[in-house]
C-alpha cells in the first residue's frame, strides 16, 4: 500500500474516532464548558503522542494538552511514587510501565477505577493479557488501559555483518538463530572474523529478552510469593547471559549510558535485542550518517515482549472525566497505530495490530524492514509473563550482576548470590 494512502486511511479513521469521543464526551463536555483547561500528562521515554494530541485538542476546543516527560524510566519511577504519595504533582494523566504496574494494581485507591467510566466496553479492544495486567484480583478495579507491548526482535548491523561473511537478506540472518544457542555460535562466528566489533552491546537486554521467554513468571510467582533463588527460569536465564559473556559477546556497556550511546555510531557492536520502541532509540544514536546500516531480524526463540505501558488517571486530577476521555483516546486502536508510526511503540489492540496500516509499515532508517509484520509474529507468540510488585528494581539487581560479570568485577556465582541477597532484602 503507497505511503500516501496508509496517511490517507488513518487519517480519516482518526477522524472517526475524534468524532465518537466527542459525542459521547458526557460529563467531560461539561466539565469543558466552565472554560479552558490544561491536562498534564506525565511520561517517560518517547510515546509517540505529538501528532495525536494536536488532534485532541483540535476536536476538544478549550482543551490543552501539556506533556511532562522525565526522560529514563529509572528517573520517572522514583517520581512517580513521590508524587503519589503526597497527593499532589502526578497531573492529569500517568504512564505506568509494566514492570512497575503490579504495584498499584495492589493499592488501586490512588487512581480513578475506569470500569466506572465505561472502560469495561473497551476490553475486546485489547490483548487479555494486557488488560489483566491493569485489573485488580477482584476483577473490580481497573486502573489503566494499555498502549504499547515491547515486542522483541533483533537488530544488527548490516554492514558488520557482510565484514564477518555472514549473510544480511533479515530472512536469512534470522534463520541463523532459532534459539538462544544458536545465536551464540553466531555470535562465536562473528568474532573469529575479527571485524573491530564485539557481537552484542550490553548482557543486561539479552538477559531481559531470554527471561521473558522462560515461562509463567520471574521474581514473584502468582500469588505474590518471591521466587527468583527458586524459580528455574531466572537461573537459566541468567546463565545463559552468562555463557555468551564468557564467549566474549558483549561489548561490556551499560545500556543508556554515554558509551552505549556513542557505540551505535561507532559501530561498537553488530547486534542488539531489540524491542519495537528501541528503534526510535537506534535511530536517534546512530544518527544519518549510519541510515540503511541498521535492519530488523526475528528475535531467537519463540517471541517475546520487554517492556509496554499503561495510561491512568491519578484521583488527585482536578479534571478526572477530561482525562479519562484523552487516555481512552490514546489507548485507542486508531491512537495506538498513530504511535506506532510516530515512535515505533508496537499496540497491544488487536484491531491495531491486524490493521492493515501497521501489517503494511516498514521503516526506511533499517532499510525497508517491515517491522510491522515482524513485531506482529512476535506479539502474537508471546506467552503471558507474570511480573510482581517490585520486579523492576529486582531486575535491577540481577542486571548489575551481569554488569559485574561483564566487568570482570565479580565471578558469575558471586555475582549470582550478591544478586539474591538484595533482591531478597528489597522483599522483606
Amino acid at each position: 500500500m503507497p505511503a500516501r494512502l496508509r496517511r490517507t486511511l488513518l487519517a480519516t479513521a482518526m477522524a472517526a474516532t475524534l468524532t465518537a469521543a466527542a459525542a459521547c464526551g458526557g460529563a467531560n463536555d461539561q466539565q469543558s464548558a466552565s472554560g479552558p483547561v490544561t491536562l498534564v500528562v506525565k511520561t517517560f521515554s518517547q510515546f509517540g503522542y505529538d501528532a495525536l494530541y494536536k488532534q485532541y485538542e483540535a476536536s476538544h476546543p478549550g482543551v490543552t494538552i501539556k506533556e511532562e516527560n522525565i526522560g529514563k524510566l529509572g528517573d520517572y519511577s522514583p517520581k512517580l511514587q513521590q508524587w503519589m504519595t503526597a497527593g499532589s504533582g502526578a497531573g492529569d494523566v500517568v504512564a505506568l510501565e509494566e514492570g512497575i504496574i503490579s504495584q498499584y494494581v495492589a493499592k488501586p485507591d490512588k487512581f480513578v477505577n475506569l470500569l466506572d467510566k465505561g472502560a469495561d466496553s473497551l476490553k475486546p479492544d485489547y490483548l487479555d493479557w494486557k488488560w489483566n495486567q491493569a485489573l485488580t484480583a477482584d476483577g473490580k478495579t481497573l486502573i489503566g488501559l494499555g498502549t504499547d507491548i515491547g515486542a522483541q526482535g533483533m537488530c544488527y548491523r548490516k554492514d558488520l555483518f557482510q565484514k564477518a561473511g555472514l549473510p544480511v537478506d533479515r530472512d536469512q540472518v534470522g534463520a541463523l538463530w532459532p534459539t538462544w544457542d544458536a545465536y551464540l555460535a553466531t555470535g562465536k562466528r562473528f568474532l573469529t572474523a575479527n571485524t573491530g566489533a564485539k557481537f552484542y552491546d550490553s548482557s543486561s537486554g539479552m538477559y531481559q529478552n531470554i527471561l521473558m521467554q522462560q515461562g509463567d513468571h520471574t521474581y514473584y510467582d502468582r500469588a505474590n510469593a518471591f521466587v527468583a533463588d527458586s524459580n528455574p527460569a531466572v537461573r537459566s536465564a541468567y546463565d545463559q547471559t552468562v555463557g555468551m559473556i564468557q564467549g566474549g559477546l558483549s561489548a561490556n556497556l551499560d545500556q543508556y549510558s554515554p558509551q552505549w550511546n556513542a557505540g551505535f555510531k561507532k559501530g561498537t557492536f553488530a547486534t542488539i535485542a531489540c524491542p519495537s520502541w528501541m528503534l526510535a532509540t537506534i535511530q536517534k544514536q546512530a544518527g544519518p550518517e549510519n541510515a540503511d546500516k541498521w535492519d530488523v531480524a526475528k528475535v531467537p526463540g519463540n517471541g517475546a515482549v520487554r517492556g509496554g505501558s499503561f495510561l491512568a488517571v491519578p484521583k488527585q486530577s482536578k479534571h478526572q472525566d477530561q482525562a479519562v476521555e484523552l487516555v481512552k483516546f490514546l489507548t485507542s486502536a486508531q491512537g495506538q497505530i498513530g504511535a506506532f508510526q510516530a515512535k515505533g511503540n508496537f499496540p497491544s489492540s488487536p484491531q491495531a495490530i491486524d490493521d492493515p496500516v501497521v501489517q503494511g509499515l516498514t521503516n526506511a532508517y533499517f532499510g525497508g524492514a517491515p517491522v510491522g509484520k515482524i513485531f506482529g509474529a512476535s506479539a502474537k507468540a508471546v506467552k503471558p509473563v507474570y511480573l510482581g510488585p517490585a520486579n523492576v528494581a529486582i531486575g535491577d539487581r540481577f542486571t548489575n550482576a551481569l554488569l559485574a560479570v561483564e566487568q570482570g568485577k565479580l565471578q558469575p556465582d558471586e555475582a549470582w548470590a550478591k544478586a539474591i541477597d538484595e533482591a531478597r532484602r528489597l522483599v522483606k
